[in-house]
């Protein structure tokens, strides 16, 4: 059974860092493409950042770049979103996203997110 489980979200202030932990189980992690959404009240979920399998490879939305750092262990089974000179508009509920394939066919899987507030 597929399951990603966040960590690591909670309150801070403008300026400040957060580190965001993706756990995975049940698939082929080392082999598979990670990615982080976040969805804030009232918008779109947005993708933040992706990052390939070997970890060589990572995009980011232009909204992050420059502040947040996408990265894997592939031995532990994590994947990581190092976030840094928060402000108050990267507050929303940050999701981890894997898409795997089955056979033939391609399945999404969400985590349960984590909530980041950024606030005085």
């Amino acid at each position: 059974q597929v399951q990603l489980v966040e960590s690591g979200g909670g309150l801070v202030q403008p300026g400040g860092s957060l580190r965001l932990s993706c756990a995975a189980s049940g698939f082929t992690f080392s082999s598979t493409a990670m990615n982080w959404y976040r969805q804030a009240p009232g918008k779109e979920r947005e993708l933040v950042a992706g990052i390939g399998s070997d970890g060589r490879n990572t995009n980011y939305a232009d909204s992050v770049k420059g502040r947040f750092t996408i990265s894997r262990d592939n031995a532990k089974n994590t994947a990581y979103l190092q976030m840094n000179s928060l402000n108050p508009e990267d507050t929303a509920v940050y999701y981890c996203y894997a898409r795997l394939k089955t056979g033939w066919r391609w399945y999404d899987y969400w985590g349960q997110g984590t909530q980041v507030t950024v606030s005085s």
